[in-house]
């Protein structure tokens, strides 16, 4: 990791330390929603979208294009200024450069969209009114996208025709795409996305990313990256549902 290179230049002033996303006391102090972040001790050097991904972040954060290596070049001089400033006693003058709060970018509801799924048919939000809906954003590039994607795919299989569940593909070639897929559960609707689509869901800085909506279309729940415990808090969540909808019914 290039944050890695610019530590070793520091052997016995600093340590490099590298937290899961969702078990860090710091991300949540800073208001991180998602990742990478980076931090020298408890200043925050570069939030999610200085890094881009897709959509607005793709070429709008402070190291995008992030693929260029001037941009790396550009990463690791900002952080050994900041590891300087700290260990020269300057704190205060990289927290005022450098600390900002990243502030929660989370939508509220099923935005609306237009995409054309793999097998050429529409695919909008109307044709999943009504149930519950995860939406995972994925790309081929990504291990732990595969194992989320046919976790996925056991729960459609598990809940039918209660569950929708679109896995919206970013930046992965279409071949690639395509010969992924066919190999895996056809339950789900596979679509590659857009800017456009990216930016309607607050855009998207990491995979996988997977939105959970209510029946009404109302956010549920959103989670970044693939923790340990990611599988059992969205089936519990799809399971509490599931169950209101139930009583919902009963009550008519």
């Amino acid at each position: 990791m290039l944050a890695q290179e610019v530590v070793a230049k520091y052997p016995g002033q600093v340590t490099f330390v590298s937290e899961n996303f969702g078990a860090s006391k710091l991300a949540e102090q800073f208001g991180i929603k998602r990742y990478p972040a980076v931090f020298v001790d408890d200043v925050l050097i570069a939030k999610p979208r200085d890094f881009g991904f897709f959509g607005d972040g793709e070429n709008s954060g402070r190291y995008t294009p992030w693929k260029d290596p001037q941009n790396h070049q550009k990463f690791q001089k900002d952080l050994t200024r900041m590891i300087d400033l700290i260990l020269s006693g300057k704190k205060e003058q990289a927290a005022k450069e450098y600390g900002t709060k990243e502030g929660p970018e989370e939508i509220q509801s099923l935005p609306n969209f237009s995409l054309t799924d793999l097998a050429g048919n529409p695919l909008t939000p109307d044709q999943v009114a009504g149930r519950v809906v995860v939406v995972e954003f994925w790309a081929t590039w990504c291990p732990p996208c595969r194992s989320t994607l046919e976790w996925l795919a056991s729960l459609r299989g598990k809940y039918g025709d209660n569950l929708a569940v679109l896995a919206l593909n970013v930046e992965s070639p279409e071949d690639d795409v395509r010969k992924m897929v066919g190999g895996m559960s056809q339950s789900l609707r596979w679509a590659i996305t857009t800017p456009e689509v990216a930016r309607a869901f607050g855009d998207i800085v990491a995979v996988p990313t997977l939105f959970l909506f209510d029946q009404q279309g109302k956010t549920a729940g959103v989670w970044y990256g693939a923790a340990p415990e990611l599988h059992e808090q969205v089936e519990e969540k799809i399971g509490h549902l599931s169950k209101q909808a139930k009583v919902a019914a009963s009550l008519k």
